[in-house]
């Protein structure tokens, strides 16, 4: 018999995070995320979310034995910003068992109907600044820092539940060793024509604050008038810069300027995924170790996002991001990169890959399901 009971213990919470450890141990492209970083993630003392938003995390249980989870949240920045009654669900995991899917949904359905929604959209982790999308496409290749995996029943275990497709993310990936002349070309005639400078993210901790100050705020405004934006409070940006900071590579991170104003900013990182999975979700000295090494091998980085100013879009410098991003990552060894997630009707975005040569190697839904 199945049943679905709310984690509401320590020795829930512990269930709830090592599920996917065994639901995926066969699996060569899953990376295991660190265990003490999922516990601080669900911790609301020290995940930021909490503070505007509220979240319930369920189980599935099939004679004392854990086959599926999930979560349902209510996220206060997207009502705000889009003045719609959409709740939101989240790390579903679950064996290939259709009840137990359809109960973990009817769950997190029945909680975000209680708080006022018609609506339920996912998969969030909790929201699109953190990883979304369920994987519909590209399973064989590990994804890259920041990106979900998944089962690839899960697919049909959404649609058989009455999840429907509203929108689709790509990541492309482009491989080579070497900058094509023509993409410099082009780049050299963007940068003249547009009269914008690119610089990488300062070096000295006065100006670093200040770099960090300027990409919140281009942040902000250039996103506002994306689907699905929602924008982080300050805390949340606060965190998430104290987690990435210590693995960025300021020489990824690039400012555009124009006339000494900010007109956008581009986030590359090291693909840090390939640390991740040689440490099997352990922090002990043997895989600290191994890390180490691991690290000094990484050969692949994530463009995560990018963001320029209304008033400077269309001019190109989305393209002289791409080619700084190259630039840069491919001296350091970086021969595999991604652009990760493009909207699926971001006509100018996917332009611009597909004239970098990159290609689609992965597809991410969103779903929706009325409550």
């Amino acid at each position: 018999m199945i049943k679905i009971i709310e984690v509401d213990s320590k020795k829930h919470l512990k269930s709830f995070i090592m599920l996917p450890f065994r639901l995926y141990k066969d699996d060569p492209a899953w990376v295991p995320p660190l265990i003490p970083d999922q516990y601080k993630f669900f911790d609301p003392q020290k995940n930021p979310y909490y503070l505007h938003s509220e979240v319930r995390l369920f189980l599935a249980v099939e004679d004392s034995r854990v086959i599926g989870r999930i979560s349902a949240h209510t996220n206060t920045q997207h009502q705000k910003e889009h003045k719609e009654d959409i709740g939101f669900f989240g790390f579903f995991e679950c064996e290939n068992n259709g009840k137990a899917a359809q109960m973990l949904f009817d769950a997190a359905a029945e909680w975000n109907r209680r708080h006022g929604f018609n609506t339920m959209r996912g998969p969030m982790n909790f929201s699109v600044n953190q990883e979304v999308g369920l994987l519909i496409d590209g399973f064989s290749d590990p994804p890259m820092v920041m990106m979900p995996h998944a089962r690839p029943y899960y697919k049909e275990l959404y649609e058989i539940c009455g999840l429907q497709k509203t929108m689709d993310l790509y990541a492309y990936l482009s491989e080579r060793e070497q900058m094509p002349e023509r993409v410099e070309r082009i780049a050299a005639a963007i940068e003249r024509r547009a009269g914008v400078s690119i610089r990488s993210l300062s070096k000295k901790k006065k100006q670093l604050r200040k770099d960090i100050e300027s990409v919140f705020e281009i942040y902000t405004k250039a996103w506002e008038y994306n689907w699905g934006n929602v924008p982080m409070t300050n805390a949340e940006f606060d965190h998430i810069v104290d987690e990435l900071l210590p693995l960025a590579d300021p020489d990824l991170i690039f400012i555009a300027e124009k006339d000494g104003h900010p007109a956008g900013f581009s986030l590359a990182m090291p693909n840090y995924n390939e640390v991740l999975q040689v440490m099997q979700g352990r922090v002990n000295p043997l895989t600290l170790i191994k890390a180490l090494f691991a690290q000094k091998k990484i050969g692949s980085a994530r463009v995560i996002t990018m963001g320029i100013i209304k008033e400077y879009q269309g001019r190109g410098i989305d393209t002289l991001f791409y080619y700084y991003s190259y630039k840069n990552g491919l001296p350091k060894g970086f021969f595999r990169g991604e652009f990760s997630w493009v909207l699926e009707n971001n006509t100018m975005m996917i332009r611009v890959a597909e004239m970098l040569d990159a290609k689609i190697y992965k597809t991410y839904r969103i779903y929706d399901k009325q409550i």
